[in-house]
């Protein structure tokens, strides 16, 4: 889900929903309130290409609005007052704004908001599609009121809340409908009792879907009511069956699933569909006369598409409702949704596509370290020589590449201040040791040698000629990027990891999970925060360790800090987070640091710095930012004082 602000107007992007894998398993789970012996729901639901697009605003009223002409024989503009009674009435009158209105009327129950003005600008997403539209609405309203009046929520509030008011109308919607909130990516959602948890799942190779409108009849409503029958409790081998395939079969399916997602079995995961559909068909179909569904079938089964799919199923409820097919390529993709429509049906493309992993780094090292003269008269800072607990003495910037190298990283960009400091590093990495200084060293020793000549096969080396910041110093290996996300090291900090993982494999994973501009993360005493830039925002995730970051403040007061700018952590205590010291960098924080330099050039302002800080509350603001708590700790050693702590204790 895309936002885009203005000073007095918020554009939104919601998708719709499909799911892939595990349909049913939401409702199934809840029963485990009742009964715990049901399994886990367990879901493979992603967003979609298509959705609704709006601009909203304050309002002292609530105000529904549409310039789309795709929904226009369904809506008209609507408003009412922004009371509990008039909007709970309309969330009962079963028209399309009944499911706008039950979420504002929660809004305005449990956060006293006041009014919003939405406008529908675009709609893509075919409603009564098994694709969730009215979820979608839901989402979109209360991902208004969150930024409109800056609730903090997180994804999971605002999609909980959607669903809360959803149940205000005479809808009786799944927990898992509302995953249109995660936007257009795969994600893994278990369903335990009242609990949900979501995670994302990696893609690695491309994967082309097609679902379709079957344009058909079912009834969803008796669907839901003829399999609810066997729950919570199973009293027929039937009923038992239907708890095993809504239950340990299904848990068995989306693993599965899972497993051919992430390792690019495109083949496989298109026989599992068809091999899911054939388990629906034999234990959950004949609960219900109203999945009966010869459309369904029929296109399931049309020789005409096997040549261009891996497999397929039903979507949602099942039923004749909707279809999805996993194509073979791009090109059958196109062919297949062509085919459909001509057999009288609406279909649509949907492509999933591999999340970029991170396999090059930059390093800043252009500072003269004045701060630590005069012994960098002699020897650039990053060359400092740092005990290690393995006994070797290594320079700073060796341990820095070493966990880059450990963490996958194939190519590594130095920003340096000159030309004439490059000689520096060539004869480090690059030019062996003489026989008589190799034949000194002892076995392990000479070893390690090839090693440091290895790494220096990684390096390139980028120059900053003129010391315009720390953002102009980044820039410099804009070119290098070459359009992938890159992750980003100082060159006077090292890291020591408290697991298995290095810090920086640590940052890059959950960039493979997340796909944004990421920020390491670690708290300071609210004491010191003046000497950081500090970030706020709601934590993602029950662990604490993934931040939606909505606020950036560049070395705040303790006073404002205390007020706005604390994250509360699991015993409701305020924290207070500053960087880390390792960032993942997309594309626009180039783009927005090339636009930075240019307009201080237009200016005529060529000493200005351009600061990477900056740069990255721009590209936030558009698209978002995520901070990441790793497991590990930091060393700064760009001050004396802080040097002497990294020798003292980073060798044990």
């Amino acid at each position: 889900m895309q936002e885009i602000t203005t000073k007095t107007m918020t554009k939104l992007f919601v998708p719709g929903r499909l799911c892939l894998f595990g349909e049913h398993t939401d409702w199934a789970g809840h029963y485990r309130t009742m009964n715990a012996d049901i399994p886990t729901g367990a879901a493979i639901v992603t967003g979609i290409e298509q959705g609704i697009y709006a601009e909203v605003e304050k309002s002292p009223i609530f105000e529904m609005h549409s310039d789309a002409p795709e929904i226009d024989s369904e809506w008209r503009d609507f408003s009412c007052r922004m009371t509990e009674s008039e909007l709970k009435r309309v969330a009962k009158s079963g028209s399309f704004f009944c499911y706008c209105a039950g979420v504002a009327s929660y809004m305005l129950e449990w956060y006293k908001v006041g009014g919003v003005r939405i406008r529908i600008t675009e709609m893509t997403l075919p409603m009564k599609s098994g694709l969730s539209s009215s979820a979608a609405i839901c989402v979109l309203v209360a991902r208004a009121f969150n930024i409109l009046y800056n609730l903090n929520l997180n994804t999971l509030g605002e999609m909980n809340i959607a669903y809360l008011g959803e149940l205000r109308t005479s809808s009786r919607c799944g927990r898992l409908d509302q995953a249109c909130a995660f936007g257009v990516k795969p994600n893994l959602m278990t369903f335990d009792g009242d609990e949900i948890e979501v995670r994302p799942l990696n893609v690695k190779k491309t994967l082309y879907w097609v679902f379709a409108d079957l344009c058909a009849e079912k009834d969803t409503i008796r669907i839901l009511a003829d399999l609810n029958k066997s729950y919570p409790f199973a009293a027929t081998e039937e009923e038992r069956n239907l708890h095993r395939a809504l239950g340990e079969w299904n848990h068995e399916t989306v693993e599965r699933a899972i497993e051919y997602m992430a390792e690019g079995k495109a083949e496989e995961l298109g026989r599992l569909m068809t091999e899911a559909e054939e388990k629906f068909d034999r234990y959950v179909a004949p609960m219900s006369p109203a999945l009966w569904a010869p459309k369904l079938h029929q296109v399931l089964h049309d020789e005409n598409i096997q040549p261009l799919v891996y497999g397929g199923k039903g979507v949602g409820s099942h039923g004749d409702g909707s279809v999805q097919f996993l194509a073979r390529s791009e090109e059958a993709q196109q062919k297949l949704v062509e085919y459909l429509n001509q057999q009288g049906m609406r279909a649509y493309r949907l492509t999933l596509n591999p999340l970029h992993t991170v396999r090059r780094a930059i390093i800043p090292v252009a500072g003269f370290g004045t701060r630590l003269y005069p012994a960098t008269r002699a020897l650039k800072k990053d060359f400092f020589p740092i005990p290690c607990p393995d006994g070797m003495v290594r320079p700073v910037i060796l341990i820095l590449l070493e966990e880059l190298v450990k963490s996958g990283v194939e190519e590594i960009c130095l920003v340096l201040g000159s030309e004439e400091e490059r000689i520096q590093y060539t004869e480090f990495f690059e030019r062996p040791l003489s026989d008589d200084h190799l034949k000194k060293l002892n076995a392990e020793a000479q070893e390690y040698e090839n090693h440091i000549l290895d790494i220096g096969k990684r390096l390139h080396y980028v120059y900053q000629h003129e010391k315009r910041g720390f953002g102009h110093a980044v820039y410099q290996a804009a070119e290098f990027a070459c359009g992938e996300p890159v992750l980003l090291m100082l060159g006077d900090t090292l890291y020591r990891s408290h697991s298995n993982k290095p810090c920086a494999l640590q940052l890059i994973e959950e960039y493979e999970r997340y796909n944004t501009l990421m920020v390491s993360i670690h708290p300071v005493p609210l004491s010191e925060v003046s000497h950081y830039g500090i970030m706020s925002g709601v934590w993602e995730d029950k662990e604490h360790t993934i931040l939606n970051v909505s606020v950036m403040n560049e070395k705040p007061k303790s006073s404002y800090a205390e007020e706005f700018l604390g994250v509360r952590n699991s015993n409701g205590e305020k924290e207070y987070y500053s960087v880390f010291g390792q960032y993942i960098l997309t594309q626009e924080v180039f783009e927005q640091l090339a636009a930075d330099i240019q307009q201080a050039d237009i200016d005529g302002d060529h000493q200005r710095e351009i600061e990477l800080t900056a740069a990255l509350e721009a590209v936030r603001e558009k698209s978002g930012m995520t901070g990441v708590r790793l497991q590990g700790s930091m060393y700064d050693m760009g001050n004396p004082r802080a040097l002497q702590r990294c020798v003292a204790e980073y060798a044990k």
